[in-house]
């Protein structure tokens, strides 16, 4: 994280803001849920920030100062009364007989972010855990669940383990309301089940070994193979539309009915979300692979505990740079 102290006023100020890009999207992107809405409220924050700079008087640092001017301009977008879910969070499970259903508005859902806009570069694995565990899609979903300003509390606090009374300050209320909108945020979070206490944020041999196997399976479209990396309750799921899966057997059928183009896929892997994911594309009638997904995918233990195919190619390909079409 870059040092919390004041702005250096001879130096450039484009360059001190640059500095502080990815912590601030990342800030962002847990408030809002969206990763272009996050990068829309940076850019937004810059802006205020050159135009009120001459007023900042330093008595705060300049961190705390942009994360102030950061906040209420996630408070003042839609997105932050708006909460953003996943397929998982309107309703139960169904079977892969049930109707896809129609695809529901982009702004609906919980949308993955790439690590590199996310997870600042450092030597610490504690922070690195921290940072990769809190924008999980799991933990950022959990998120929506609180009312704007105990969302940001919480961040605050828990996250980048600000001080009650700079957090106050921030949010211009008390210790006390600070204190206690604390208190509510962690009460839903452990309903949800759900901390940014890190797990470690490298993955090890055991992990690297499950993501090959899972590699193979899905290109090798081997159902046996695929279902065995999975747990039992994993969750399958496919923004923007709300029916998910949670059964071998549904998986399996899904896979074999409804799903059966994806045979003969590759996949291409990238970072989103502090959790490995992959680049899906799909056989093209007309010649070579087009993309169909983005998948994420979330590790518990020995396997996989849920995988969320993104189908909005045409909006994240290019965000996680991705190629357009694969000629093989």
């Amino acid at each position: 994280m870059v040092s919390d102290i004041a702005v250096d006023r001879g130096s450039d100020l484009g360059t001190q803001l640059e500095a502080r890009r990815v912590e601030l999207t990342a800030y962002c992107y847990r408030m809002l849920g969206s990763a272009f809405e996050a990068e829309d409220a940076v850019q937004e924050a810059f802006v205020r920030a050159w135009r009120g700079f001459d007023a900042f008087e330093g008595r705060s640092s300049f961190r705390s100062w942009l994360y102030r001017i950061a906040t209420n301009v996630c408070l003042d977008m839609k997105g932050a009364s708006q909460r953003r879910a996943r397929p998982m969070d309107l309703g139960p499970a169904r079977s892969a007989d049930a109707p896809l259903g129609t695809p529901l508005e982009e702004t609906m859902w919980i949308e993955p972010i790439p690590d590199s806009r996310v997870v600042s570069a450092t030597s610490d694995p504690v922070e690195a855990a921290i940072a990769k565990e809190s924008v999980r899609l799991a933990f950022v979903a959990a998120l929506q669940h609180l009312p704007a300003k105990q969302r940001a509390v919480l961040i605050l606090r828990e996250v980048l383990r600000w001080q009650a009374d700079e957090v106050a300050e921030l949010l211009g209320t008390s210790v006390a309301a600070v204190n206690s909108a604390l208190q509510r945020a962690r009460a839903t979070l452990a309903s949800k089940d759900v901390s940014a206490a890190g797990r470690p944020a490298e993955l090890d041999e055991q992990q690297r070994a499950l993501l090959a196997r899972y590699v193979k399976a899905f290109e090798q479209y081997d159902m046996d193979a695929l279902t065995s990396v999975l747990h039992e309750d994993a969750t399958w799921n496919m923004p923007p539309y709300a029916l998910w899966l949670q059964t071998h057997e549904d998986v399996r059928k899904w896979c074999l009915g409804p799903g059966i183009g994806c045979q003969g896929s590759r996949l291409i892997p990238v970072m989103a979300n502090g959790s490995p994911a992959f680049g899906q594309y799909k056989p093209d009638p007309n010649g070579g692979l087009a993309p169909w997904s983005l998948q994420v995918l979330e590790i518990s233990g020995d396997k996989l505990s849920g995988i969320t195919f993104f189908l909005d190619t045409a909006r994240l390909f290019p965000l996680f740079g991705l190629p357009a079409h694969l000629d093989h």
